[in-house]
């Protein structure tokens, strides 16, 4: 059994920052890329970085140059530094990875969220 538990959400205000943590526990053989997705009061789930195991990232436009997506491979932990936060960030922020659980077993989890919350 594969968990996902992040961490570092609430509540700041415009231009501030966070850190958010996410734990990968569990059987695991390896992780594979991971990433960190949003989805803000009634819109669709979006992608807003991925880091590969090599350290390979990428981010969606609008958070370029305030986000950093990073990781630790031994701790199995991924970051996301998130500077000068706008309105338009809040969501609950949802972590991801692709996980191999053994040689022959590849599947991608996901963690519950934390609430990023931004205020003007």
């Amino acid at each position: 059994q594969v968990q996902l538990v992040e961490s570092g959400g609430g509540l700041v205000q415009t231009g501030g920052s966070l850190t958010l943590s996410c734990v990968v526990s569990g059987t695991i053989f390896s992780v594979n890329a991971m990433g960190w997705y949003r989805q803000a009061p009634g819109k669709q789930r979006e992608l807003v970085a991925t880091i590969t195991s090599g350290g390979n990232t990428n981010y969606v436009d609008s958070v370029k140059g305030r986000f950093t997506i990073s990781r630790d491979n031994a701790k199995k932990m991924v970051y996301l530094q998130m500077n000068s936060l706008k309105p338009e960030d809040t969501g609950v922020y949802y972590c991801n990875a692709d996980v191999q659980t053994s040689v022959f077993r590849r599947m991608n989890y996901w963690g519950k969220g934390t609430l990023v919350t931004v205020s003007s």
